[in-house]
C-alpha cells in the first residue's frame, strides 16, 4: 500500500531518494505541479501542507479555480469487446454502466489489498 499524506482534499505519496537522502513527493490527481520534500517526516508533512496552501493562495491571487483531485470522474479506454460485455452486463442487471464500473473497481481493489 502506498503511504500518502492528505490535506484539504489533496493527496501526496511519500517517496524516498537514496541519492539525496530526502523524502519527497508530488500531489496526485492535479494538472499543476505541486511538489514537496523534507529530510524527515515532520519537515515533509510541514512542506506538503505549505505547498498545498501556497498553491491555493496562488490560484486565488490569479483568480483561477484550483484543480481538485479525484473529482469522481475519469475517462477509461478499454477494448471494444470489454466495453460491450460491460454494457450487456449492465443491461441484464438493470444497472447503469457507471455502476458496473464502480462495482468492478470496488471488487478489484478489495482483493488487491
Amino acid at each position: 500500500m502506498v503511504q500518502a499524506l492528505q490535506y484539504k482534499g489533496y493527496v501526496g505519496p511519500v517517496l524516498y531518494s537514496a541519492e539525496d537522502k530526502m523524502l519527497h513527493g508530488r500531489v496526485l490527481g492535479v494538472r499543476d505541479m505541486i511538489s514537496y520534500g523534507g529530510t524527515d517526516v515532520r519537515s515533509l508533512e510541514k512542506n506538503f501542507k505549505a505547498a498545498v496552501d501556497e498553491y491555493l493562495a496562488f490560484c486565488e491571487a490569479e483568480g483561477n479555480t484550483p484543480d481538485m483531485p479525484f473529482k469522481g470522474s475519469f475517462n477509461v479506454r478499454i477494448p471494444q469487446d470489454l466495453h460491450q460485455r460491460a454494457a450487456l452486463y449492465a443491461e441484464e442487471h438493470d444497472l447503469k454502466l457507471n455502476a458496473v464500473v464502480q462495482l468492478a473497481l470496488k471488487e478489484y481493489l478489495t482483493h488487491a489489498e
